[in-house]
């Protein structure tokens, strides 16, 4: 099957603009030209009230004040699904194959804009969850003309196989070029459902997909962008065959999971306990994920609250959740805070939430991410202070950890500042002896406090000023 353009204007895009690679042993992102670059921001949707001007183009200037609005809130990457298929109006092919002129113009904008203000995106071709709720209605049906007779077949079906091709082949021509394309998410929430409830069709269906998507674009763009695939993070519980393919897959570049968590992230009662499972399954993700790998979460937020619940979390509780989740995310060993999905009433992150992301961006130069080959340290930290929960990853010669208190959570959920305790003394192993610069940062003000440089014989020792209520600090070698 070939895909049929139904444009004429297709044109390679030629840039200087530094592309995201990754480098082996290092679990972070880089330029090729071998600078740092993080990947902060957000799940976003061509429906959704902020990118919804770029349909039929009717308020582009809208679009990329929004995107220069993003970018200057410390924002580099959004995540996005070629196809968000929640109504019947943005399907990318109608029928299999005939790529839509509207959609395809609205990708071509896009893409323009994110090249000018310097954004990113990680892209997946596909929305498998509204795919599986509306597969009735949708072009990969076989009783629509589809290549695909059953959902329970989609990444089984060969036939199917090609049509994922196809589009990712179309894809890759049109905008594979672009330095505004951080990485492929080939297949959103990878599911056994997917493969007829067996979890080892996973391992078989991304050999087949990445390798093929690799060499296409090698042969086309003489390089391939990175990849990854994504996966609901509780059914790597349900089923443990889904760890190797998602975490060691030889043919990915990096690993993404989905922090779903039953009852702490979904549906949260407080701040507290949301960034305490954050920082246990990121630890987990870790060492499960191959030597060196980058692991991120890609997707979070309140899902069972807002979908299920009908219930859009007020903006203050809401806020410090998003920031407690994102510096657990961080410190933990994560690339970046995590990709939030809204999961709010209009479909957008908060003014506050941007402001957190603000202030993470500013954090980041603290630390050299290009050669910082850290491990998860959450429960090496040691700390005096009972009423300190610990976040930490580092290595011999630098280290980021982020605090917060669990001692004084309000009724409504959100952490009451105490001003009546004494300095701490936090202890961070793995440091080799030397000078260190620590530097403290207040995640909510961005106010930055540098500290004498320390020594270290066997790891760090350090005292801290009353913590409040959280504070991030950023350890580095001296010279």
């Amino acid at each position: 099957m070939k895909y049929q353009l139904f444009l004429d204007n297709l044109q390679p895009v030629v840039t200087e603009t530094p592309r995201i690679v990754v480098s082996p042993g290092i679990p972070y992102f880089l330029t090729d030209t071998g600078q740092p670059w993080t990947p902060i921001g957000q799940n976003d949707a061509v429906t959704w009230p902020e990118l919804a001007g770029l349909f039929r183009r009717r308020d582009l200037g809208a679009v990329e004040r929004h995107l220069w609005w993003l970018k200057a809130n410390g924002v580099t990457c959004l995540r996005l699904m070629l196809e968000y298929c929640q109504s019947e109006h943005r399907y990318l092919e109608r029928p299999v194959g005939r790529f839509v002129p509207n959609m395809v113009q609205l990708w071509d904008d896009l893409f323009a804009l994110l090249e000018k203000v310097g954004l990113r995106v990680l892209l997946t071709p596909y929305d498998t969850f509204f795919m599986w709720i509306r597969w009735r209605d949708h072009p990969y049906n076989r009783k629509n003309g589809g290549p695909c007779a059953s959902r329970q077949e989609w990444i089984t079906c060969p036939q199917m196989r090609e049509a994922i091709k196809n589009r990712l082949a179309f894809a890759s021509d049109r905008w594979g070029r672009s330095p505004a394309l951080f990485a492929w998410d080939l297949w959103n929430e990878l599911h056994p459902a997917h493969g007829r409830n067996d979890p080892t069709a996973a391992m078989p269906f991304i050999d087949d997909i990445s390798s093929w998507l690799r060499a296409y674009e090698v042969d086309r763009h003489g390089r391939a962008n990175l990849q990854t695939v994504s996966v609901f993070g509780p059914e790597l519980i349900k089923h443990p065959a889904l760890v190797e393919p998602i975490f060691r897959h030889p043919s990915l570049d990096f690993a993404t999971t989905h922090l779903y968590e039953s009852g702490t992230i979904d549906t949260p009662r407080d701040t507290v306990a949301p960034a305490l499972a954050v920082g246990r399954l990121i630890r987990v993700a870790l060492a499960e994920a191959a030597t060196g790998r980058p692991v991120f979460d890609s997707e979070h937020g309140p899902i069972h609250t807002f979908k299920d619940r009908k219930r859009t979390l007020p903006e203050p509780f809401d806020d410090e959740y998003f920031r407690h989740i994102q510096w657990a995310h961080l410190a933990s060993g994560g690339a970046g805070g995590g990709m939030r999905w809204p999961n709010r009433h209009p479909h957008i992150l908060t003014t506050g939430m941007r402001a957190a992301q603000h202030v993470l961006s500013g954090f980041l130069p603290l630390i050299d991410w290009t050669r910082f080959a850290r491990r998860n340290l959450n429960e090496e930290l040691r700390c005096d202070d009972p009423g300190i929960a610990t976040f930490g990853c580092g290595a011999s010669d630098q280290a980021v950890v982020w605090l917060m208190r669990t001692d004084s959570v309000r009724r409504d959920g959100t952490v009451a500042l105490r001003l009546d305790t004494p300095p701490l003394t936090l202890y961070i192993p793995g440091l080799a002896a030397g000078r260190y610069e620590v530097t403290t940062m207040d995640t909510i003000t961005g106010e930055r406090h540098s500290h004498a440089a320390e020594t270290a014989t066997d790891g760090l020792t350090l005292t801290l000023k009353l913590v409040e209520r959280d504070v991030a600090v950023a350890v580095k070698a001296t010279g």
